[in-house]
């Protein structure tokens, strides 16, 4: 059964700004899809390989203007709505985006690509608010390879970054949703702490170097860190999935999530862009 998505972020810019992000071409295509043609208020197309069935552009613009905006996206056979609504908070802009035809069960089982849907949406809105900041963007989603890998350097030393990673408190704080973490070869790694009734299994373990997380049918996540010119390179890969029905769903929210363990480390007065309550990369 499909269920509606909200997500809300504060975004490091105001309304104006954050409305030429969402409109102009060739901003989109630097945090959003590879290809973006947008003439408003007639058509607002994005595809390519960072986007769901991106094979050509599947939107019809239903409406736009200065706070908000609407369109239609065909995916896997269903026309779906996404509707994006801008708020001025001070200096800031409250983003809320709203999502039809999604599922969890389907996000679950990767039996449509519309179940990658959250963790889409959740990456695209930290790598928008990143590209707000002025930081260097994640690495998005290649919907098109089932190579999944990706690099992040972290202005932070290495020895931090590690126990922010591996301390249970530390990962529920940057992450927003509580985790449960023995960092320890065979310890639980449980998303929605130890109580959830489900734990992924700790694999391997060199201390204050390299974790491995066994996800079962998802695969292995693979958490490296090396000392970059006093910053932390953070290399993660996932594994050992069925690689014709690569975890899009799964690897996309872990990217996402890696948004926030950067401005964790980074930002003094650190607080997260999603609001209370809103844990889009789950």
């Amino acid at each position: 059964m499909s269920e509606p998505l909200t997500v809300r972020a504060r975004l490091a810019a105001d309304v104006a700004t954050v409305r030429r992000a969402l409109t102009d071409p060739a901003e989109l295509r630097v945090w959003l899809a590879e290809h973006a043609e947008v003439d408003l208020p007639r058509r607002y197309e994005f595809w390519g390989r960072y986007t769901p069935e991106g094979d050509a552009p599947h939107q019809r613009l239903l409406h736009a203007d200065d706070k908000s905006l609407r369109f239609a996206w065909t995916l896997d056979g269903v026309e779906t709505t996404t509707e994006f609504e801008l708020a001025p908070d001070g200096d800031a802009t409250i983003l809320t985006l709203r999502q039809s035809h999604f599922s969890f069960e389907e996000a679950m089982s990767g039996s449509t690509i519309r179940g990658a849907l959250q963790t889409y949406w959740a990456l695209c809105v930290a790598n928008l608010n990143a590209h707000l900041e002025g930081r260097p963007l994640l690495p998005r989603t290649d919907f098109t390879s089932a190579d999944l890998r990706g690099e992040l350097l972290i202005d932070a030393p290495v020895d931090k970054v590690w126990t922010s990673l591996t301390d249970s408190e530390q990962a529920s704080a940057w992450f927003g949703y509580p985790i449960g973490i023995e960092p320890w070869v065979g310890g639980r790694y449980a998303m929605g702490g130890f109580d959830a009734g489900y734990a992924a299994k700790v694999l391997d373990v060199t201390p204050g170097r390299a974790l491995s997380v066994d996800w079962g049918p998802t695969g292995v996540t693979n958490w490296e860190l090396a000392e970059s010119d006093g910053r932390t390179k953070l290399t993660f890969v996932q594994s050992g999935f069925d690689e014709g029905n690569p975890p899009y769903a799964a690897w996309t929210g872990t990217v996402a999530g890696l948004a926030e363990l950067r401005r964790f480390h980074e930002l003094p007065t650190w607080q997260p862009i999603w609001l209370p309550d809103e844990v889009p990369a789950t």
